[in-house]
């Protein structure tokens, strides 16, 4: 599928929508102490970068997000691909997308927090597929069952 990728307008509804679902999707996967996806305020405050992907009729398919951890080191946030379009490539373009922009400004590594649950699985394969691989809780993250942390460096990786 092609899709293009463009910076998150939040006075879109259909992104409003989008995120919304994906909060909805997450909140019976964990207890909320678990569960650490950004709100719609959350992925605008300063510093976080937000695309979403859109497909030729211009509906909302996915959405990603970087937001700044540490000098050199970003996490990635608010990775969803519309549930009825999954494996069509657009999970790995958007990541793709992600890690191409934090290498063009310089950021050293990338980690993120996921789901240890089932339902995660096939992003955890992605994000592996990827180059990403497990590590301890990062940033400000506790160690939490209900979690799987991931880590790539970007100084020595090519893109995948």
């Amino acid at each position: 599928m092609t899709v293009t990728i463009e910076p998150a307008d939040f006075g879109d509804p259909a992104l409003v929508a989008f995120l919304q679902a994906h909060l909805d999707d997450l909140a019976p996967t964990a207890p909320p102490t678990s569960q650490h996806a950004l709100d719609l305020a959350g992925l605008q405050r300063p510093g976080i970068r937000v695309w979403t992907a859109r497909s030729t009729d211009a509906a909302v398919v996915g959405t990603v997000a970087l937001a700044p951890v540490e000098a050199g080191h970003e996490e990635l946030k608010s990775m969803r691909t519309d549930p009825a379009r999954r494996g069509a490539g657009i999970g790995a373009t958007m990541l793709r997308h992600a890690i191409g922009d934090a290498r063009a400004r310089g950021v050293g590594r990338i980690s993120l927090e996921t789901g240890s649950q089932p339902f995660f699985a096939p992003a955890r394969a992605l994000y592996a597929k990827h180059g990403f691989v497990e590590c301890p809780p990062f940033g400000s993250y506790l160690p939490d069952p209900n979690s799987t942390f991931m880590t790539r460096s970007l100084e020595d990786q090519p893109a995948r």
